[in-house]
């Protein structure tokens, strides 16, 4: 999930009660689809193994070291994944668990909480590298049960297929951050960079604004991926240090995003008998049209960008692994600076030029 955060006369570490985020989100959050003890139980083990099953072929279809035994993923159900996102976002901000203000961390909560309700009715699983356990930085897959079952059933998969096709690609995001353990201190900076205090007056950040609007009216104003509609808006309140931590994380989500796409496209025919038929039905999905209130929603919390991530990042890693394959492929998880930059995910050759 990508937040979006725009300076303001308080820290985001502590403007949120993350307590309070987290029961607002556990009530609002929808019920899962009706299931009997039986099929939850038969899921939540299914998705178990299929998360272990799924690790050595993604290993051998990128390349990349892990060493230590496959941790066990966490199947969750919404609630519990509500929980296990607000204790993420609080340990990516290095918040605390008590808010500066409790007034404001009260109402930030419940913006927060509704947020995490309505994402927790879609998202399959993910991989958390900062959960920590006793203290301890050790990432954690979760895999929310519900969702899995209520998208098979919708598109009518087969289930096991469909289970271990979802594991493919959460499971590539744990090697990702495991054989790169860089990534997650990366990531945790830029996050860091966005949502500590601007220290601005309100003043420059109107000045900004105004002129953001006015270049656009004039259409002077760049137009791509990253300046357009909402998006477009918060870079323009944004200090130059926080739009290039912002473009450095959405690079790196198009990136952790194309290359899982990539994997489980590469593995899925090795391993998942229907993956032709889960791919093209899981695509139309995608893309099929959602009612205006969800449209507007969606668009708002940068979900649909999200989609883009997954098409653009899929590209690019295609273009790089058939030209130089995955081997060379794989300099770009050698430090920040093999990264692409953001105009190399539109244009792999010139990443190829740069680095290779």
């Amino acid at each position: 999930m990508r937040v979006h955060v725009t300076p303001s006369d308080v820290d985001l570490a502590t403007a949120v009660d993350w307590g309070f985020a987290t029961t607002v989100g556990r009530r609002l959050a929808r019920p899962g689809p009706p299931a009997s003890d039986y099929t939850r139980r038969q899921v939540i083990d299914e998705l178990t193994v299929a998360a272990t099953r799924a690790e050595p072929p993604v290993r051998e279809v990128t390349g990349l070291v892990t060493h230590g035994p496959i941790p066990a993923a966490r199947v969750v159900d919404r609630p519990q994944w509500i929980g296990a996102a607000a204790e993420s976002m609080r340990v990516m901000v290095n918040g605390s668990d008590q808010p500066r203000a409790a007034l404001t961390g009260r109402l930030t909560g419940a913006q927060t909480g509704a947020v995490l309700a309505f994402v927790s009715s879609g998202i399959l699983g993910q991989y958390d590298p900062f959960a920590a356990a006793e203290g301890v930085r050790e990432g954690c897959l979760l895999l929310v049960y519900p969702n899995v079952i209520s998208v098979e059933r919708q598109l009518r998969l087969e289930p096991s297929d469909f289970r271990l096709w979802v594991c493919l690609h959460e499971v590539t995001h744990r090697v990702q951050f495991t054989a790169n353990r860089w990534l997650s201190d990366y990531m945790s900076d830029s996050l860091g960079t966005l949502t500590r205090e601007a220290g601005e007056d309100v003043g420059k950040v109107a000045s900004r604004l105004a002129a953001y609007v006015r270049d656009r009216g004039a259409g002077t104003a760049p137009v791509d991926a990253n300046s357009s509609g909402i998006l477009g808006l918060v870079r323009a309140v944004q200090t130059e240090q926080q739009r290039e931590a912002l473009d450095r994380l959405l690079v790196l989500g198009t990136l952790l995003e194309g290359h899982a796409d990539h994997v489980m496209d590469a593995v899925g025919p090795m391993v998942v008998p229907s993956v032709a038929t889960i791919r093209r039905r899981f695509d139309e999905r995608r893309h099929r049209k959602q009612p205006p209130l969800q449209r507007l929603l969606r668009a708002l919390l940068g979900l649909d960008a999200k989609l883009s991530q997954y098409t653009r990042g899929k590209a690019f890693v295609d273009h790089v692994v058939g030209r130089v394959g995955m081997g060379l492929f794989n300099t770009v998880w050698s430090g920040p600076d093999t990264l692409p930059l953001p105009a190399e995910i539109e244009e792999p050759e010139r990443w190829i030029d740069r680095v290779l």
